[in-house]
């Protein structure tokens, strides 16, 4: 069957946890969807992880892959981009691993006009290393009484978890949280990402997501919040790319952006 939704997928030399992340969507509800890895210069390791999983799991996978040239994570977004053969896009990590109708709720609620913000729920380290296949296989790794007893902490935020129906709607209107693309959890019309000419390759780590995102809304698309709707575990890992030069250089084009209301990047697809 013809799929209609493209899932992006952005990993680098994290093998273990983009498997965690595989087993994750081969548990959706919703099946008509393939897969596009944005691989930002992995190593051979990867590349084998994903030729192995392609025996075990029902969705297609492409694979995008270019040089390890440091951090080029919105040039690989890109190229992932084009690489897409669906009109709709669901763009998350490598380190999220999705609730099992993840994707049915961003089908659910898509809409032209409309790029959709989700949520996502952080897991402590030493629970995200022991989450096994069987965990997320059996969807015990969303029960919450599970994940406490397993070394979460109780939070409100734990409503995300599990919040589905009623209480997901009641949430999501309440939320004062400002909708905007967020890279772990968001998907919108290709069309709509390409009149804006995608990614800017400039920004490095962190922003970028928000970036695209504001150019969207002065381009005319509006964000819708369901944050309580759609949600995916983000498991925890060091974060070593983001300097106080590359914060500083991603705040100073997002200022740009909206200050100007710019819906276009002389740095992204189209060069």
């Amino acid at each position: 069957m013809q799929k209609n939704i493209s899932v992006i997928i952005s990993t680098y030399n994290s093998v273990e946890w983009l498997k965690k992340v595989l087993w994750g969507y081969n548990t959706q509800t919703y099946k008509e969807f393939e897969m596009v890895i944005a691989d930002d210069g992995s190593r051979e390791d990867t590349k084998e992880m994903i030729n192995a999983m392609r025996e075990e799991v029902s969705y297609p996978i492409i694979h995008v892959w270019h040089e390890d040239n440091g951090f080029q994570k919105s040039q690989i977004l890109n190229k992932a981009l084009l690489a897409c053969t669906t009109d709709y896009v669901l763009m998350s990590d490598g380190d999220c691993i999705p609730r099992p109708d993840f994707i049915e709720q961003h089908i659910k609620f898509r809409e032209e006009g409309y790029f959709l913000s989700g949520g996502y729920h952080k897991l402590p380290m030493e629970l995200s290393k022991s989450l096994s296949k069987e965990d997320i296989y059996s969807g015990r790794c969303f029960d919450v009484e599970w994940l406490k007893k397993n070394g979460m902490s109780a939070s409100f935020k734990n409503n995300k978890v599990d919040a589905m129906g009623i209480k997901s709607a009641l949430f999501n209107m309440l939320t004062t949280t400002k909708p905007s693309w967020n890279g772990h959890n968001s998907s919108g019309w290709i069309k709509d990402i390409k009149a804006v000419n995608g990614f800017d390759e400039r920004m490095q780590y962190g922003g970028q997501d928000r970036e695209l995102g504001e150019r969207l809304v002065n381009y005319g698309v509006i964000p819708k919040q369901i944050r309580y709707s759609t949600i995916c575990l983000h498991l925890d890992h060091p974060r070593g790319y983001a300097t106080p030069e590359s914060i500083n250089k991603n705040r100073s084009i997002r200022k740009v952006t909206r200050t100007e209301k710019r819906k276009w990047t002389e740095y992204g697809i189209v060069k």
